[in-house]
This record gives C-alpha cells, sequence and structure tokens, in this order.
C-alpha cells in the first residue's frame, strides 16, 4: 500500500475541481434560466454568494457520492488511486463524510508541512493509495 504524492494529489484535486466547476457553471446557468423563464425575480441571483453557494453543495455531494461509493473520483480514477481507512480497507461513510465536511475548509492545505498529509486526511484517518 504505496502513498501518493504532492503530484498524484495535485492531479485529482485539478481534474475534480475542473469537474466540479464545470457542474457549478451548468447548475447555475440552469437554476437561473427556470428562475428568469418563471419570472421568480427574487430567485434570480448572479452573485458571488449564489455561486459560491451551488459551488459548495456539488463539492460535498461529489465528494460524498464517489468516495462513499467507489472511494475513487474520476480524477483518483485517471491517477489510478484511491481512498482507504489506516487499515487499508475502503472507510467508512462517517469517514468520508468527515472528509468531504473539512475539505470545505481554506486552511486544508495548509497542514502539509506539519501533518506530512492534509488535514481532511488526518482528522478523518483516511490515506490516498495507489491501486
Amino acid at each position: 500500500m504505496n502513498k501518493v504524492g504532492i503530484g498524484t494529489r495535485s492531479l485529482n484535486f485539478i481534474v475534480d475541481t475542473f469537474i466540479i466547476s464545470l457542474l457549478t457553471f451548468l447548475a447555475h446557468h440552469a437554476w437561473e434560466f427556470y428562475a428568469f423563464y418563471y419570472q421568480r425575480l427574487f430567485i434570480v441571483s448572479s452573485s458571488f454568494n449564489a455561486v459560491f453557494l451551488f459551488f459548495s453543495v456539488i463539492l460535498i455531494v461529489y465528494y460524498l457520492l464517489f468516495e462513499s461509493i467507489f472511494a475513487r473520483t474520476p480524477g483518483k480514477w485517471l491517477s489510478l488511486s484511491k481512498v482507504v481507512n489506516n487499515k487499508g480497507t475502503k472507510p467508512s461513510f462517517l469517514r468520508i463524510l468527515l472528509r468531504t465536511i473539512v475539505r470545505l475548509t481554506v486552511i486544508d492545505c495548509f497542514f502539509i508541512p506539519f501533518l506530512d498529509k492534509t488535514l481532511h486526511d488526518y482528522l478523518s484517518g483516511t490515506e490516498v493509495v495507489e491501486i
């Protein structure tokens, strides 16, 4: 069970963030079209907060679904890696939920020099390993 390096994790992050951003763009524009078409003016909002809300919800659902069902996201499929718990088996749903929620914090990546892993891996007791 080999832990993946920074390069693999970066590739995972770039691919997954691209997909989440694309889904956010599509969902937000579909929502704006719906609001405009049905004359729901109080719903129409192209502000940063509305886009951030869509991004956050899609990020949570994306990681929860992919990592709890497959232990992999499309980025991890591309880099041939997966998420495991400390014993090397598939993590429980609660560990994936904690991992996903902590991933939303901005300070997550700043813990790498101190913990030798990201904060979401440390707190959830998970690792990203090669398959």
